[in-house]
């Protein structure tokens, strides 16, 4: 799991002892009488419009939202297990049963993406990327002893670049507790994760390469981080690569993928490879935008970038919206997710018009990213365009909602599916390079080469392993001898479950949405 440096204040939900009383939103005003009955008024089965509900902000009304909203928009609401509010006692806690129990082919919960923010808190890290951190990522190889904790990359302009921080180093203590062996997982939960601003951390890295060990103090603030990093062009005997790093498909990223395109078109590129190893989605719209721009018109001209499927109640129609059911489209202009980004809305995208392209992923490229993928593998085959994956397996998320909000919460349930032009979308365990080895899951497979992670260069290197297998693949359609997991650093080794009371772990909300699909209203002229 790759995880960034970074945290909201999640404001609290208090919970009241009060029976009668009509609560504020976030409080809970249902009971339980004493004799087993409810004031709720629940009949199991029976649902009132949601509408009914919306905007109540006493507890239990919300709790009835929830439940007729879930029953209306939930992919899978005939799974959902329909309890009395007045059974559970916080509104939040009612919302977490709102979901399926049932697993996928390989046994992965079906649903692990169902979670709620604070309204304000979502608006600000959609609209302006501010996180919360020390201004690096860094992945876990081994979340229990004997843990593995490894530096992605680092953040421009903040602390950690600052004072020298680089891929590849290895957090071996933080506050002078030992990352590797120590049971204190709350000490070390509490500085991997930071909540506030200006707390400072002591950090001891082992450099790459070496048992050179580096201590660091570091200082919480808060950053933009950048979705857009290291666009380059790379000379070779066959003809100049493009390179981008894309990490979020948040609003300030449009308008950096805009410069960035024009830059690669303006560099005589033959090929690109798109680095999403640590992409886990965002804004649906934004993954056709970057469609088109990859494969450009004559590619994408009349095609569906993605349909969206909805559960049996609506075959037709959008319940969230009301609208009639359109396709995503391969979108050819600007969208304007940030008003102020200085591009006006429509302004035509620049396109690269490729017969291919290289993506680079991991087990943290999900949902809108994965969508990309699956959105240009939906190319009929008469037209010629090519998905090719170097690295990992991705983590396996068709899946997306429409951010709600009731109350000053917003709340993320899946409620559809896509599929692209070919009509194909099953990919929940994931898609995984061909010469993938000892898949344990039951990955759809895709054109490429399984490479792991190379924190021994940095992101863009053309040394590092996926960059350079990607290079060396475009020439020779051979791939690197494939390594296991076991084998080679890079893959990220899964807890037991007598390891878990030990384990890290990475409980903030704004890493659950940086893996999701959000969908938003599209500008009428592409509806």
């Amino acid at each position: 799991m790759d995880f960034t440096m970074t945290t909201q204040l999640i404001k609290p939900l208090l919970i009241s002892a009060l029976s009668a009383s009509l609560l504020a939103c976030g409080g809970d005003g249902s009971f339980d009488g004493g004799d087993g009955g409810t004031s709720s008024g629940w009949t199991q089965g029976v649902f009132a419009p949601s509408s009914q509900f919306k905007g109540q902000c006493n507890a239990l009304d919300e709790k009835n939202w929830l439940r007729s909203w879930s029953n209306e928009t939930y992919l899978w609401y005939d799974e959902i297990t329909d309890r009395d509010p007045a059974s559970i006692v916080g509104v939040i806690d009612y919302f977490n049963t709102l979901k399926t129990n049932a697993t996928t082919a390989s046994g992965a919960a079906k649903d692990n993406f169902h979670f709620s923010l604070p309204t304000d808190e979502y608006q600000k890290m959609q609209e302006s990327g501010a996180v919360m951190g020390y201004g690096f990522n860094f992945k876990l190889l081994r979340s229990a002893p004997p843990r593995e904790v490894v530096v992605s990359y680092t953040e421009p302009d903040t602390p950690a670049s600052a004072a020298g921080v680089r891929r590849g180093w290895e957090i071996v203590a933080v506050n002078g507790v030992d990352m590797i062996n120590s049971n204190d997982v709350d000490a070390l939960n509490s500085a991997l994760f930071p909540s506030t601003k200006g707390v400072q951390t002591d950090f001891t890295f082992k450099l790459v390469g070496s048992n050179e060990e580096r201590n660091i103090t570091l200082t919480t603030g808060e950053f933009i981080q950048d979705p857009v990093m290291n666009v380059s062009t790379i000379a070779t005997n066959t003809g100049n690569v493009g390179y981008v790093q894309f990490n979020d498909h948040n609003a300030p990223a449009e308008r950096q993928l805009y410069d960035a395109f024009n830059q690669l078109a303006g560099s005589n590129i033959s090929d690109l490879v798109i680095d999403m190893r640590y992409n886990g989605g965002g804004y649906l719209a934004m993954a056709a935008q970057l469609g088109y721009m990859v494969a450009g018109a004559e590619n994408t001209s009349g095609l569906i970038f993605e349909k969206t499927i909805f559960n049996d109640k609506y075959p037709t129609t959008n319940p969230v919206t009301g609208s009639p059911l359109t396709p995503y489209p391969f979108i050819d202009e600007y969208i304007a997710f940030d008003p102020d980004s200085g591009i006006s809305e429509g302004t035509k995208l620049p396109s690269l018009n490729l017969e291919r392209v290289f993506v680079l992923s991991s087990s943290n490229t999900c949902s809108a990213s994965e969508a990309l993928i699956n959105g240009l593998r939906g190319i009929p085959a008469a037209r010629g365009f090519e998905v090719i994956l170097i690295g990992g397996n991705t983590c396996g998320k068709p899946y997306g909602f429409y951010p709600t909000d009731n109350c000053d919460t917003t709340f993320f349930t899946i409620q559809f599916t896509g599929v692209n032009h070919a009509g194909f979308g099953e990919y929940s365990d994931g898609f995984a390079p061909q010469n993938t080895p000892n898949a344990e899951l039951a990955p759809v497979y895709v054109q490429g080469c399984a490479v792991a992670d190379d924190f021994t260069h940095l992101l863009g290197d053309k040394n590092e392993a996926m960059l350079a297998a990607a290079l060396s693949y475009r020439t020779s359609g051979v791939c690197p001898a494939p390594t296991t997991a076991a084998g080679l650093k890079g893959y990220a080794v899964q807890s037991s479950a007598s390891e878990m009371g030990v384990s890290l772990s990475d409980n903030r909300w704004q890493t659950q949405l940086k893996n999701n699909r959000v969908v938003t209203p599209l500008p009428k002229e592409l509806n």
